[in-house]
């Protein structure tokens, strides 16, 4: 009889032994969750109306800058919004540009009037479009004799002149843009630089100081 009762005391032990393994087990598994839970209850209404008011405030912010992100590209459409088609038809001009050279360096047409009178036309047409650029905030960039700037002009040539500082501009091969504060394209130029002969005599003065 004392044999059983030992027995039945195991088997009820192990079962304990198994409901609180399982329940342990089950604990393990959703710590988190019990975690926020908990947390959830330990909130006072001070808390609870705390975080609304930041979630609130954090929506607000977001809402804000989102408008000013549309607000912006809603100007950049309107200022830049042809910036492309502008680029494109700045080929009108430098054609314009072109045809003018051909015709005034044709040895057949020099000094007759027809070659005046379409230059003139020329320069006539030439001045319209850059009156509908200008009202359209398309404006050339003045350059010549101007130190060169990489953020307006591109360097094309080096021309010899011990008249200019070094880096000024001294020729415009193509005419640059800008569309309101925006580079539109650079001017193509050629820049002065010290001649060589000026350099020799630079170096043998040194070369005569040191001496």
């Amino acid at each position: 009889m004392e044999k059983e009762e030992n027995i039945n005391h195991e088997n009820t032990t192990a079962e304990t032994s198994n409901k609180e393994i399982r329940a342990n087990k089950q604990s393990d598994d959703k710590p988190e969750e019990s975690k926020n839970v908990q947390e959830k209850i330990e909130l006072s209404p001070e808390d609870k109306i705390k975080e609304l008011e930041d979630k609130l405030a954090r929506t607000f912010a977001e809402m804000e800058n989102q408008r000013r992100r549309f607000e912006k590209e809603k100007d950049d459409a309107f200022d830049y919004g042809g910036f492309m088609f502008a680029k494109e038809a700045l080929n009108l001009i430098d054609n314009l540009a072109r045809s003018k050279l051909i015709l005034e360096n044709d040895e057949s047409l020099k000094g007759t009037e027809a070659l005046k009178k379409t230059l003139e036309h020329f320069d006539i047409i030439n001045k319209d479009l850059i009156s509908i650029f200008t009202k359209n905030n398309i404006k050339p960039i003045d350059c010549l004799n101007k130190k060169l700037d990489p953020n307006l002009h591109q360097a094309m040539m080096e021309i010899e002149d011990d008249l200019k500082e070094p880096g000024t501009i001294v020729q415009e091969v193509q005419k640059g843009f800008m569309i309101k504060d925006r580079l539109l394209r650079p001017s193509l130029v050629g820049v002065s630089k010290k001649s060589k002969n000026n350099d020799d005599k630079s170096e043998e003065n040194k070369e005569n100081l040191n001496k």
